[in-house]
């Protein structure tokens, strides 16, 4: 399979992220000068972890494994300090390097740790998850949660390489998969109609590492993210484009204590923006109606629990996209023509909370 290299940065920090199979061989290369590596992975990653610590120790490095929690269990601030109190005990200097394995929680705390020991070292990120590859690895944001909300604490930290070996995603379970499908697709709507179009074709196939157009739909929606993310590298214009969906899903997400995965929240959110957009008079009820029939048609939920709202709209305000009491959202003025709404009535939030919940609950499978 050939290997498909998309740049991400600008003139004064540039990476690539790799996308084929039979990428370890490239991580060698990518932490060169570098006396020790620790590689943070989750626990249960098993024999893809052995095999990023084999590919680097063939490679002449020192490698320290740094096993962490599966999932948003790793993103926290007592993980953090455990993984800063290693690298301190093994002489971390800054000339060492730091390779996150894994899914986009691995990778977002492994990128946060580079970015905080010695104020930065390199780091290579390896996402072994759909979500990893198409979202978190991709763009330089690291981060952790806290008790008040997802990612409020982190920082800009480009990695110096990103490889998204797509055989990784073989074993990845099924609910997983589709859960990262909801990135891809919010791409298509914000910015890259194909993906929809492709998924409709396909419905089934987009399921599956194997469909006809997988491949497609994952390097389109790296592109997508790379050009934002190359024209606003720390999110002070354009970039925010990429939150859609994810006031509402980030909110719901800590209401089940991050036990929802998160694609599955960004999917309810995605509907609860088009209808917000629908009922300020952007978009029609066609294109809301679109929304929902490709997030259903692979196994993506469009609703929420409706006695959920205050609970949520609470969550909402300390969103990090906020300003002072404004809330933020990004809506569609139309198919991939996305803008913001800044400070919505409490009205027109509530009716468009209304459009998304149905009051019968959702199944904690997702």
């Amino acid at each position: 399979m050939t290997v498909t290299r998309i740049g991400v940065g600008d003139p004064t920090g540039h990476y690539e992220v790799l996308v084929g199979e039979g990428l370890l061989g490239e991580l060698p290369a990518l932490v060169e000068g570098a006396a020790q590596v620790a590689v943070i992975h989750p626990e249960g990653l098993g024999d893809i972890a052995r095999s990023v610590i084999d590919a680097l120790g063939n490679g002449g490095y020192t490698v320290r494994p740094m096993p962490v929690p599966d999932g948003e269990a790793a993103k926290t601030a007592a993980v953090a300090t455990e993984l800063w109190s290693r690298l301190g005990s093994f002489n971390f200097t800054r000339s060492d390097a730091v390779v996150g394995v894994g899914g986009g929680a691995a990778t977002d705390l492994a990128g946060f740790v580079a970015a905080t020991w010695l104020r930065g070292v390199r780091s290579v990120l390896v996402p072994t998850t759909l979500l990893g590859m198409v979202d978190a690895a991709v763009g330089g944001k690291t981060g952790i949660n806290t008790p008040e909300g997802k990612n409020l604490v982190g920082a800009f930290h480009p990695p110096v390489g990103v490889l998204c070996d797509l055989s990784t995603l073989e074993s990845l379970p099924q609910a997983d998969y589709i859960g990262g499908l909801a990135e891809i697709i919010k791409a298509g709507f914000v910015d890259d109609p194909v993906i929809c179009d492709l998924i409709e074709d396909d419905p089934e196939g987009a399921t599956t590492p194997k469909g006809g157009h997988t491949r497609e739909l994952i390097e389109r929606a790296i592109r997508f993210k790379a050009d934002v993310v190359s024209g606003d590298l720390r999110e002070s214009g354009r970039r925010e484009i990429l939150n859609y969906g994810h006031t509402l899903g980030h909110a719901i997400e800590r209401a089940e204590n991050y036990t929802f995965r998160h694609g599955y929240a960004v999917s309810v959110g995605m509907v609860f923006a088009a209808e917000l957009a629908r009922l300020d008079g952007r978009i029609d009820a066609d294109l809301v109606r679109r929304h929902r029939d490709v997030l259903a048609s692979v196994g993506l939920p469009t609703s929420y629990t409706a006695d959920s709202w205050e609970a949520l709209r609470a969550t909402m305000s300390v969103d990090k996209k906020a300003r002072g009491n404004t809330l933020r959202f990004v809506v569609l003025d139309d198919l991939a023509s996305p803008t913001i709404l800044a400070g919505p009535s409490p009205e027109l939030l509530g009716e468009a909370y209304r459009a998304v919940s149905d009051g019968s609950g959702v199944p904690r499978s997702h």
